[in-house]
């Protein structure tokens, strides 16, 4: 007679959360999701506006308090203009706030793994962190080249995560994770870009050449990819965070039956059809 086999674990999950400024507040709503329908997973690995996202959701902040605070919040009211010199934006207003949400955690006091993407503009690096005060780690990843002046850090000037790095899959699997989920805010749709002036045509020169690496290199490395309709939405139409947080409860509502089979020790793995 066989003996009982022992159940295996399910595999480790890490979850990624994509940059995507305004478009990024859709986290919420998967998170939400999540929690609801108790989907587990191991870590964070956020970019950008994931960072900030995923670091609230660590430190212990109500996400339905949180979907309440970006509804009525003015962001005009952290924008601390200054005279350029590497940007018009201190960020000091902006890192206070984070502080304040994150509850001055470091990243070893959040109740799960966290890591934080950016770039060092010197070396031209994507940077991971996670040690330290959160709020610093923040801060840096989610400072647009121009607009926030750039953290120094560690000999590096450190600025936006998604200029090298918009949905980080790689340091998910180098974590160690068996598998990813990962939400991207920004490639969902094909929409028109408006161009009406110099900086719109640079800007979306740069997401073309942007959605062929996400296309051919970044999106097959998801086990599962989360992407809520936001097209319409602009990156800095902060005034309509209900919709980006409702465009990401669908989002992941609609994945949850692929998502739980993933869970599912034994699964088929989508790229070799082995199970594993």
């Amino acid at each position: 007679m066989a003996g009982k086999e022992t159940p295996r674990k399910r595999p480790r999950i890490g979850l990624v959360l994509g940059a995507g400024s305004a478009r990024g507040l859709a986290h919420i709503g998967v998170l939400q999701v999540f929690l609801e329908q108790k989907i587990p997973f191991d870590f964070i690995v956020g970019s950008s506006m994931g960072a900030l996202v995923g670091a609230l959701y660590a430190a212990g902040s109500d996400l339905y308090l949180l979907e309440k605070l970006t509804r009525h919040m003015n962001p005009n009211s952290l924008l601390d203009v200054r005279i350029p010199r590497m940007g018009f934006i201190s960020g000091r207003k902006v890192q206070e706030l984070i502080h304040l949400l994150t509850k001055g955690k470091r990243f070893e006091e959040l109740s799960l793994p966290v890591a934080v993407v950016a770039t060092d503009v010197r070396s031209g690096n994507r940077v991971v962190l996670n040690t330290g005060v959160v709020s610093e780690a923040v801060r840096a990843s989610i400072s647009i080249p121009g607009v926030f002046i750039p953290v120094e850090r560690d000999g590096m000037l450190l600025v936006d995560g998604a200029v090298t790095d918009r949905l980080p899959i790689e340091v998910a699997r180098d974590m160690g994770a068996e598998r990813v989920i990962a939400v991207d805010v920004t490639f969902a749709e094909e929409k028109q870009p408006r161009v009406n002036n110099a900086i719109h045509v640079i800007l979306a020169s740069i997401e073309i050449l942007e959605r062929q690496i996400f296309t051919g290199l970044v999106k097959p490395r998801a086990d599962i990819l989360i992407q809520p309709r936001l097209g319409n939405i602009g990156s800095a139409n902060f005034e309509r965070a209900a919709e980006c947080i409702l465009a990401g409860r669908e989002a992941a509502l609609a994945k949850l039956p692929e998502i739980q089979a993933a869970l599912v020790c034994g699964a088929q793995d989508k790229n070799t059809g082995e199970v594993v």
